[in-house]
């Protein structure tokens, strides 16, 4: 089935223009089919793939269905190795979707929420998660009949949910399913936002999927657990109970290790939003360092491994290999392995968790890099592996040197402590690894030669098709960071400032009486003190938004988007989000609650 939409309207980094609008959508037969019930109709839909006239792919999905074709290919080379029987592997995904939920009447006379999916203003209620009774209590029963609603509607569509539960901040929850192929398991997840907004509404709610949508409590994110399925019924990151299995474990699961350590800057940029900058290393989630944990039992077995690596391997060796393993590599359980909520790559026990996507993020981008550095490092391995078989070396040896060249290749970017201290980042700098904080600067690594050849020659992207992503990353960026600095201007003049300077002159009519009545100073001491604070936060809240006002005009002369992203996160966000919401959230604290026009987070967050 093929049919023609516009693709000139839609976001495209310049493969179409306007006069060149043809594209095409094509089946995905390998994505089941659904019925979507809206009212009192019932639409048909088919997961498409969606190209240009001229053969680019202009989505997330055809990219994707290619890194999945890369890795399968790949990987089946290296089982080839220890079992001829396996002639598929399949990229397997199961994702854990963090979200908040608000009253419908309270969002929207929030504007920032409406707009921008997140609060710009509000000071942070007296009591938020800092108790932790949210997460340990029963489930609010205004919320617990919205999440079965929403959960009968995603049965219907046959998304697997399973969990539901409340998350650590007020007002936060999460869900997730039985895990799935990753290409269908993506359909999935993207169904699954759209179908949760929808059925709030029936609730009078609203879900909110933003990254950091309050500030001083948790964000939400979306954690992509990641692993390998072969048609023989293997999970490929799970230790098994034989030499063979053991060493077929190992193979793949240093091969992980070292792609996310040869490619940790395409990793991080596949994850980068203006969203997901505003909790990114807030100790709340991962950093925007990129580290693997692995636990206490791997990491002394891949240390036993690697210090044989410069001794050379005889006869003895080989009988090590097939009996020593087994006992270094026990079968590990999923509770023999400790997590790690603090890493933004984590082995779980049977697979990878990928905790740095943001909530709102569709995980086709994070899956299809994943994919494709496992499948490049995949192919790789098995040319030195090979290189070695044809010099004479059997091959459990030559595997095993392989093996043990990568632990030693990529050991620094395993850490196993705290992802949240200071002590991480400064250890990791000396290390060499990259941490970058914002996105524009994160997003270099997609033009970077190396990842550009990754893309190219697993036939991933064109050199174009990066180029043009690169752009639209860069391009909803800076309307992201626009859209915000627009709001706040108009929320700040036109329902923050008048509020507060009636309730100013109220204080100064008040002040003024008591002064003429022949009171004496101490009898308005306070409420002049009270006074000098409001205008102050006034006044200054006022000419910081005069200032970022003229800076985003600066900005929007710059040419080219990288420089003009940049501009955006270090001139106008950097410079003035938060230094305005400070005045501003002070006036919150002042101001008479009757003439505060925006909803607090007390309301926001605890109203049922």
């Amino acid at each position: 089935m093929q049919q023609e939409p516009d693709a000139s309207s839609f976001p495209n980094g310049g493969l179409r223009a306007t006069f060149e609008a043809r594209g095409y959508t094509a089946w995905d037969p390998s994505s089941p089919p659904f019925i979507i019930e809206m009212n009192r109709g019932r639409t048909l839909c088919i997961p498409t793939i969606f190209i240009a006239y001229t053969g680019e792919s202009l989505d997330y999905k055809a990219p994707l269905l290619k890194s999945i074709e890369a890795l399968d290919k790949a990987a089946v080379d290296v089982c080839y190795y220890f079992d001829r029987n396996i002639e598929k592997v399949t990229p397997t995904l199961g994702w854990e979707q963090e979200y908040f939920v608000v009253d419908e009447g309270l969002y929207l006379a929030r504007p920032d929420l409406l707009m921008c999916g997140r609060t710009l203003f509000g000071h942070n209620s007296a009591k938020n998660q800092q108790l932790d009774d949210h997460y340990f209590a029963a489930i609010p029963e205004r919320v617990y009949a919205f999440m079965r609603d929403f959960e009968n509607e995603c049965y219907k569509l046959g998304i697997p949910l399973r969990t539901r539960h409340n998350e650590v901040a007020p007002g936060q929850f999460e869900c997730a399913p039985i895990y799935e192929e990753a290409n269908i398991a993506v359909d999935h997840n993207t169904l699954l936002m759209d179908t949760m907004s929808r059925t709030a509404l029936k609730h009078n709610l609203r879900v909110l999927l933003h990254e950091k949508p309050f500030a001083g409590v948790n964000g939400s994110g979306k954690h992509n657990n990641w692993s390998l399925a072969t048609n023989t019924g293997i999970n490929l990151l799970a230790p098994g109970r034989t030499p063979k299995t053991n060493l077929m474990f190992l193979a793949f699961f240093v091969n992980t290790i070292k792609a996310v350590h040869d490619y940790a800057d395409i990793l991080r940029a596949s994850i980068a939003s203006a969203q997901n900058d505003h909790r990114l290393g807030a100790n709340e989630a991962p950093p925007a360092i990129m580290s693997v944990f692995i636990g206490e039992y791997l990491f002394k077995a891949l240390n036993d491994v690697k210090e044989r690596v410069n001794e050379g391997m005889d006869e003895q060796d080989e009988t090590m290999l097939k009996l020593d393993i087994h006992k270094r590599i026990p079968e590990v359980l999923l509770d023999n392995t400790d997590r790690n909520r603090t890493s933004p790559f984590a082995f779980t026990g049977n697979k990878f968790e990928f905790r740095a996507v943001g909530s709102s993020a569709n995980c086709a981008y994070p899956m299809t890099v994943l994919n494709t550095i496992m499948a490049e490092t995949l192919n790789k391995f098995k040319e030195e592996v090979d290189d070695l078989i044809e010099k004479g070396e059997k091959k459990e040896i030559a595997i095993m040197h392989v093996i043990r060249e990568y632990i030693v290749a990529s050991e620094r970017v395993l850490f196993e402590g705290d992802g949240y201290s200071k002590a991480w980042e400064e250890e990791a700098e000396k290390r060499g690894l990259p941490n970058q904080k914002t996105t524009p600067r994160a997003l270099d690594a997609m033009l970077a030669d190396k990842n550009i050849d990754l893309f190219v020659s697993n036939k991933i992207y064109t050199k174009a098709e990066i180029e043009a992503r690169h752009d639209i990353e860069l391009e909803k960026y800076i309307k992201k960071v626009q859209i915000e600095s627009r709001l706040m201007a108009e929320i700040a003049t036109s329902m923050i400032l008048p509020p507060a300077i009636r309730y100013q002159n109220l204080l100064a009519k008040n002040i003024a009486g008591l002064k003429g009545a022949g009171l004496s100073e101490s009898a308005y001491a306070n409420q002049k003190q009270i006074l000098d604070k409001i205008s102050e936060h006034i006044n200054n809240a006022s000419d910081l938004v005069e200032q970022m006002i003229d800076a985003r005009k600066s900005a929007n002369k710059i040419e080219g988007n990288r420089e003009k992203a940049i501009a955006y996160e270090e001139t106008i966000k950097e410079a003035f989000f938060e230094k305005i919401r400070r005045h501003a959230d002070k006036l919150e604290l002042l101001v008479d609650d009757r003439e505060w026009y925006l909803p607090k987070y007390r309301e926001l967050l605890f109203l049922r």
